[in-house]
């Protein structure tokens, strides 16, 4: 275990180096600049902008500017924002628990969820339920999330006001204590109510498609022929062979947690990282990107190990030599 554990870790550390030297010559040979941003669009000084493209380094070849990139990186400097002139580290903190507070509840909620209707829909295949699950799993399945929130916004908050419409507190009554917890829960509802409802379906078909082919292997028969209780036989051997391909759908679906959310944090105005990587993108603000997406990438290779060693202790079938 502890070799494949090296070995993966070995592979991660690669494909983060690789991820990161691809985003950097993607971003940097895009069209536009954020030097030229920030100098407008009306009668922009060009010797300006040589001196500020000289300043932050912008002017040399993008090999050097990539090992420069690096060599900081090393000293554990994310760089600085060059549209907000503030340390990356610094930005992507203060967002990136907004984003995990609301990502994580979803993913956890839609995994409950839609792991509990597939089970109740795989145990009476071909019911009324199992009829009327897979049809709001299939609509579910076709919205997209800005829409779905568009959607909730005008329902329940435009017409019903029973919700904000975006936001994380309420800025004007500048709540304290159990006050302030209970207006970010309230401004939580419709992102995670949006966030839940487009990931109940995939937890949803891949549930009850692996409990359909678990439930037709011979043992179950066997059991059953042995006077075994039919419960227990579903509890203790069917869903737990059943369930791995979920948990490997709910390991990467954490793995994205931190940029996966970008167009709902968009709708609700959601103070989160999703918001902060349209700002950087609409500003080619060099730095902050590369920030976001080393983060990212960091993310994906430590839960992809994590769900490996996982799927070891759910199945004691699997053993890693």
């Amino acid at each position: 275990m502890g070799r494949y554990l090296g070995k993966r870790s070995l592979t991660g550390l690669l494909t983060v180096i690789v991820v990161l030297v691809l985003n950097f010559f993607l971003i940097h040979l895009a069209p536009g600049d954020p030097i030229t941003i920030l100098a407008g669009m009306d009668n922009p000084s060009q010797e300006l902008i040589d001196i500020t493209k000289a300043k932050y380094g912008l002017d040399k070849p993008i090999y050097v500017q990539l090992w420069t990139y690096i060599k900081t990186l090393l000293k554990g400097d994310l760089g600085h924002s060059i549209i907000q002139a503030r340390p990356v580290s610094q930005l992507i903190m203060e967002r990136l628990g907004n984003t995990l507070l609301l990502t994580l509840t979803s993913a956890v909620l839609a995994l409950v969820i839609g792991t509990a209707l597939g089970i109740a829909a795989s145990r009476k295949p071909g019911s009324a339920l199992d009829n009327v699950l897979s049809l709001i799993a299939y609509v579910l399945y076709s919205m997209p999330g800005f829409w779905l929130g568009l959607m909730l916004i005008l329902l329940f908050s435009s017409t019903l006001r029973l919700f904000p419409t975006s936001g994380m507190v309420d800025a004007r009554a500048s709540y304290t204590g159990i006050a302030y917890v209970l207006d970010v829960l309230k401004h939580m509802v419709l992102p995670v109510g949006t966030l839940t409802l487009i990931g109940i379906p995939g937890y949803f078909r891949i549930t009850k498609a692996s409990l359909a082919q678990v439930l037709k292997d011979d043992y179950n028969t066997l059991f059953l022929a042995a006077g075994m209780d039919e419960k227990k036989i579903f509890r203790k051997y069917c869903f737990r062979n059943a369930i791995l391909p979920t948990i490997t759908t709910f390991g990467m679906r954490l793995a994205y947690v931190i940029a996966g959310s970008a167009t709902v944090e968009i709708v609700f105005a959601w103070p989160g990282m999703g918001r902060l990587v349209m700002s950087a993108i609409n500003t080619r603000d060099y730095p902050l990107l590369m920030g976001v997406y080393l983060v990212t990438s960091v993310s994906v290779a430590v839960w992809m190990i994590l769900v490996d060693i996982f799927y070891a202790i759910a199945d004691p079938r699997i053993r890693y030599s």
